[in-house]
Parts: structure tokens; sequence; C-alpha cells
């Protein structure tokens, strides 16, 4: 059994964690083809994707004595604690020195190149070549370490981690929920897609969450509707309100989420996880989350309807209440900005918009125009499909205003009673 079956998911980084770490433990296997050690590896990714746990996995399988180092003493003595902890594991042999959270070692500006413990590291790992001493290492953003920190010979292997998503948040969310007692009848898929793009630790908070709710309210048994408020609370980030409070723009609101909601149902069906309006402390709007599956941005297609969803909030706002939508802030930057990426970046309506280096004023007012009749383009589809769609549109806001919250299941009711 491996000491990486711990963790959950991430199969083809466990694999290839596996594969380093038959290197470190069987040197003379690899030497007779004449392969070396690599000097070291870096996890790197955002808090919570569980890199300090493959990390000691890594040293759990290798069996090997480690050295951790972590940023806990003031800058110049840190200096100090990198060099005598490199040379305690030059003196073990065969060891592992963990640089937990590298990126914290040095805060000087945005790139550190001169940092001293920058520095020190480098002329650490050079040292221990040919010495039996492996590197490990953990980032949260590996942009600001020093290229020449990066390269191989210092660290051979940048492993970046991605919050989990489809069929591995599934498993994730089910391996929480499995370590729950009196666990009723939840939907991990659903979950998962709810939460689309949070961390694993995200997702251990949720289910713990749901089991608060559970105990306080007095039931031996989780549901999946704690569930459903406990994602609520990760993803409204704020309490639901104990007294009730309805808002005079709740109309408002629920017409824009339903606009997001029946456009996303249009276009691809099935693809709504729920949408709610209000109900939380600091936040009298609404959400509505859409999964598109985990190649959301692998074409144009998709792309352009994850454009066309966000117009729809705006479009259902002067279609059904005759009013310019002041609420779309947010919307209209993730809109523009994939718009943007489909004139330049992709070249999806022609190459005379693509900017290689600099672009003249004449070049990025024409792109700024072009960018600008494509979402006015998507914008009147929105509309269209609205129109199109007027009593699924108008049985969506009712009964967002009756229910506040709606889920897979009850959007499925709406749509096959229609």
């Amino acid at each position: 059994m491996s000491k990486f079956d711990k963790v959950i998911g991430y199969e083809d980084i466990k694999a290839e964690l596996v594969r380093i770490c038959d290197v470190v433990k069987h040197p003379e296997k690899y030497a007779k083809l004449g392969v070396s050690m690599p000097s070291g590896i870096m996890l790197c990714g955002e808090p919570g994707l569980g890199k300090s746990l493959m990390a000691k996995c890594f040293i759990e399988e290798s069996g090997y004595k480690s050295f951790t180092i972590r940023k806990d003493k003031p800058d110049g003595d840190l200096v100090n604690v990198i060099r005598d902890t490199f040379d305690k594991a030059k003196a073990q042999g065969r060891a592992i020195v963990f640089l937990d959270d590298l990126d914290k070692f040095a805060n000087e500006d945005n790139q550190h190149p001169d940092a001293e413990e920058y520095v020190a590291v480098q002329a650490c790992i050079d040292s221990c070549k040919d010495s039996g001493v492996f590197v490990l290492a953990t980032a949260n953003d590996k942009w600001c370490l020093p290229d020449s920190l990066l390269r191989s010979g210092r660290f051979d292997k940048v492993i970046e981690l991605q919050c989990p998503t489809g069929e591995e948040a599934v498993k994730v969310v089910q391996y929480y929920l499995s370590q729950k007692k009196s666990l009723g009848k939840v939907d991990a898929a659903e979950i998962a897609k709810i939460l689309n793009g949070h961390s694993c630790a995200d997702l251990e908070t949720v289910v713990n969450e749901a089991g608060i709710y559970a105990g306080y309210d007095g039931r031996d048994t989780i549901t999946h509707q704690d569930m459903l408020r406990a994602c609520m609370r990760m993803l409204f980030g704020a309490p639901e309100r104990v007294k009730k409070y309805e808002s005079p723009y709740i109309r408002n609101y629920a017409v824009h989420e339903a606009g997001h909601l029946v456009v996303a149902e249009v276009l691809a069906p099935g693809s709504v996880t729920f949408a709610s309006v209000g109900g939380y402390v600091g936040n009298d709007y609404g959400i509505t989350k859409v999964y598109l599956g985990d190649d959301t941005n692998s074409s144009i297609e998709k792309i352009e309807q994850n454009v066309i969803i966000g117009l729809a909030g705006k479009a259902a706002t002067e279609l059904v209440l005759g009013q310019i939508d002041v609420g779309c802030g947010g919307d209209f930057r993730r809109v523009f900005l994939a718009t943007d990426r489909l004139v330049g970046n992709t070249c999806a309506y022609g190459f005379d918009m693509y900017i290689l280096n600099e672009a003249s004023h004449a070049l990025l007012e024409r792109k700024e125009q072009q960018v600008a009749m494509e979402i006015n383009k998507n914008y009147q589809r929105a509309k269209k499909i609205l129109a199109d769609n007027r009593v699924f549109l108008e049985t969506v806001i009712d009964a967002l205003l009756t229910k506040k919250v709606l889920t897979q299941q009850d959007i499925r009711n709406i749509r096959n009673g229609l």
C-alpha cells in the first residue's frame, strides 16, 4: 500500500510523484541506466489543495530522514537556519530537505530576485549535488520566486496543482462524507458541481459545516439540505439572516438571476446547479451557479455560451422590467475579459486583432470596437433566448421569489411542468 493512498484524486500527479520517489529510494537501479537522482521538485498551487499532504506522503514513502524549513524566524536568522539545515542533511547522507511555503521566505517585492534567503537556498541546493540530499518544496505562488531558483538542476520539476473538478471533485466530497457518521442521502455529484473551482479544504469545510447544522438542530443525520446550506454559506461568505428580511429590490434580483438560469438551461440543459436570491448578511443580491463541464474554456462555443449567460441578467431586467440593470459589474468584467480573449488571444473572429508585442493606438481602438461589437451580438442572442422562452423565465422568477433557492431538481421540475 502506497503512502500516497491518503491523497484523494490527483491520480496523474500522484503517479509522477511515485515515479520520482522510486528514483530517490533506489538510486542504484537508475544509476545502471546512467540516470542521476533529480535535485528537487516543487509543488505549487492555491492554498488548501493538499500540497503539504502530498509532500508528507512523499517523505514517508521515501523512508528518508527529513529536515523541514519554514519561515518562523526573522529574516537574518532564517538564512542561518537554511544553511545549518542543509549542512545537517548532507551529514545525514540520504535525506530530504522540505522547504514549506518557499514563496514566503522573502517578501521584498513581487520578484525578490536578489533576496538573501533565495540566494542561500540556491547555493545550498548547488552544494548538495551528488550528496544524496533531495529537496522538496511547496509554494502558493511560484511567480514570486526568482527564475534562477526554478531552473533545472535546482528544481527539476515544478508540479502545479489545480482545484479538483468533475469526477475528481466528486471523489473528494465522497471521501469527506464517508468520514461522517449517520449520513442521509446526499448527492455528492451535485455538491461537487456547485463548488466547482473550490479547493479540497473548501470541500472539507462544507461537509463539516453541514454536520454542524444537523447537530445543532438535534438531528442524528446529515441531509442533502444541510449540504446545500453549507454550500451557500461558503459561496456567499456570510451567515444566513436570523430575522426574515426581504429587500425592496428582491424582484429585480430574482429577474436578474432568472435570466442567467434560463439562458444557461436553454444553451446547456442541466448546467445550472442552483440559484438563490438574498437571505445572507451583507448580500441582498443573488447567485446562479453554472457548470458547463471541466473543459469550459476549451472551445469557442463554450466561451461564447459563458458570455451569453453572463449577459442574460441584464437582458432579463430590460425585457421584464423595462429597466437598466445597475448590478452587472461582476458580470460585465467576466464578459469583457472572455470576449477580449476571443478577439485577441484566440483570433476567433480573424487574425487582424492579434497583438504580439506593442500595439498602435489605432489597433487597440479597433480591437476595443470589435470586442464591443461581439458583446452586443451576444447580448441580442441572450434577449432572443429569453423572449423565446418567456413562460420559462416568468415561472423561474416566481419560483425564486417563493422559494429563494432553486436546486437542480427544482429546475428539472419546472422544465418538466411547462
